[in-house]
């Protein structure tokens, strides 16, 4: 008897667990707010915001170590369009476009920049059960997540 019911117990934490992570993900404008993002030991503050045609942006606007080497702000050093390669690293757009896939109950539909590594790669988002942002690239069928936190600020 105690196994059935230690296996009604799972079954029902995992279900829960699913309507939690499928409750974020049903409605697009959940994606809004502040995160807490860390990539290749870079940690910065990201903000999404919805733009006028419906869709969504990240912009960083706060970085742990703003500073270069020589003491002076980072910069977009890594930016394939060189035109950008002045912006300050905590002004660096993220992602532009993204848009919310009610059939799929994510996010995608653009690329999102990563200024660590200067590449942009195909990009979808979604909750996880524990409330953070799993951000997924995908370039050239290699595809890598990076997890981000909302901030409560």
């Amino acid at each position: 008897m105690k196994k059935y019911l230690l296996a009604l117990f799972i079954l029902l934490s995992g279900a829960l667990c699913l309507s939690a992570e499928s409750a974020l993900n049903n409605k697009a404008d959940n994606i809004l707010g502040k995160w807490k993002a860390v990539r290749n030991g870079e940690v910065s503050k990201v903000c999404v915001t919805k733009l006028s045609d419906g869709s969504y942006q990240a912009q960083v606007y706060w970085l742990e170590v703003p500073l270069d080497k020589k003491g002076n702000p980072k910069l977009d050093v890594k930016n394939p369009d060189k035109s950008l390669r002045s912006t300050p690293a905590d002004q660096i757009v993220l992602f532009k476009g993204l848009k919310y896939n009610a059939d799929k109950k994510r996010w995608d539909g653009c690329e999102i920049y990563d200024p660590t590594k200067g590449l942009k790669a195909k990009c979808t988002v979604e909750f996880q059960e524990d409330g953070r942002l799993r951000i997924k690239g995908s370039l050239l069928g290699i595809s890598q997540s990076v997890y981000w936190e909302r901030l409560s600020e």
